[in-house]
């Protein structure tokens, strides 16, 4: 069977994985992208987890993608990768303990930990919590030098990887998707990938195709490099943090970062003014930058990824968490485009679900 040609349209850290797991099935593979590792990619604060899964099928779809990780990091040793675990107390007590109960009922490793236990996981913390959840089983990826790594992979086995090139629209023929045009020509091929994050949906547009996104923007502040001061991910009221492995402390009002308003430079100030208040030797560390990610989220908050029934030969993968769920879509969404056969674990995530809410 010769091989299929396949565009990929981002190289965030969707775009990447879905570009090497193809290119290992043995696809032709051709990535777009204004940059290496994506628009979004660099902005996301890059917790894996399945802490905010809810309801049930979406919990064990992303504890199944956090295996896929581990997975991953088999086949590419250098991964930047950290099974860090986190300590969590950013909701009111009775909502911390119900979440507790749920999720744990799922089958997640939480354990409920007091003040002393809390300043053993984390030393650096000014003022720990009385009570918090730690989980031991989370953690965390450098999000674009893995987006990087899986893309060089995927070029080292024969994809191409077209950087600095704007995708103007999707090329339809007979009804099917065969391809894109970009400002260097026209580019064919039997699918093409949409995992353009926020530009996702003006793309489809070009074809007739609605996809219902939201882009909310996120504030998120990093730090210089410092020596450690924090050894895992902490979620504390309005003030997630964690440190990187070059020893930066990024840190967002929540894990998604909030909206900075129309005064970014003042709502970083403030948010990284709370980051030196909560850590013992916060006072040392200096802001290097601020980024304003604009997440690409489905109306009703659930990823949207397969074929689209009315444009053949289009595959859309777009959704928020695309660090933790990035493997594992990776993983099926190649074995569904080069088998043809749907993945019944994505079937709650189809663009179809919104045509019954449509006008």
């Amino acid at each position: 069977m010769p091989s299929q040609e396949i565009i990929v349209v981002g190289a965030g850290i969707i775009g990447a994985s879905i570009a090497w797991h193809l290119t290992r099935k043995g696809a032709s593979v051709t990535v777009i992208a204004a940059k290496a590792g994506g628009e979004a990619t660099p902005s996301s604060f890059a917790w894996i987890n399945a802490s905010w899964g809810s309801p049930e099928f979406y919990f064990h779809f992303r504890r199944r993608s956090m295996a896929q990780w581990s997975r991953l990091a088999a086949d590419l040793p250098s991964l930047p990768l950290s099974w860090c675990g986190g300590l969590c107390w950013d909701l009111p007590d009775a909502e911390l303990e119900a979440y507790a109960a749920r999720q744990s009922g799922w089958g997640y490793g939480l354990r409920q930990v007091d003040r002393e236990t809390s300043a053993a996981l984390e030393p650096n913390l000014a003022n720990p919590p009385a009570v918090a959840l730690h989980v031991a089983e989370e953690g965390a990826v450098e999000p674009v030098a893995a987006a990087n790594l899986l893309l060089e992979d995927a070029a080292r086995h024969g994809a191409t990887l077209s950087y600095g090139v704007e995708v103007r629209r999707l090329l339809r023929e007979n009804g099917r998707v065969t391809g894109v045009e970009t400002a260097e020509g026209a580019l064919l091929a039997d699918h093409v990938v949409l995992a353009a994050g926020a530009g996702t949906a003006a793309l489809a547009a070009s074809v007739g195709v609605d996809v219902p996104i939201e882009t909310p923007p996120g504030l998120i502040v990093h730090s210089r490099p410092s020596p450690r001061l924090l050894n895992g991910l902490v979620m504390a009221p309005e003030l997630h943090m964690r440190q990187t492995m070059e020893g930066r402390i990024i840190a967002g009002g929540d894990f998604g970062g909030t909206d900075p308003g129309d005064k970014p430079q003042d709502a970083a100030d403030e948010l990284f003014t709370k980051v030196k208040a909560m850590l013992r030797g916060g006072d040392k560390l200096d802001l290097d930058f601020y980024t304003v990610g604009y997440r690409p989220t489905p109306k009703d908050g659930f990823p949207i990824i397969g074929s689209v029934d009315a444009a053949p030969g289009l595959y859309l993968a777009v959704l928020h968490s695309g660090v933790t769920l990035a493997p594992l879509i990776g993983s099926v969404a190649a074995a569904e485009i080069l088998d043809g056969d749907p993945d019944p674990q994505l079937a709650p995530f189809r663009l179809s679900r919104f045509a019954s809410t449509s006008e």
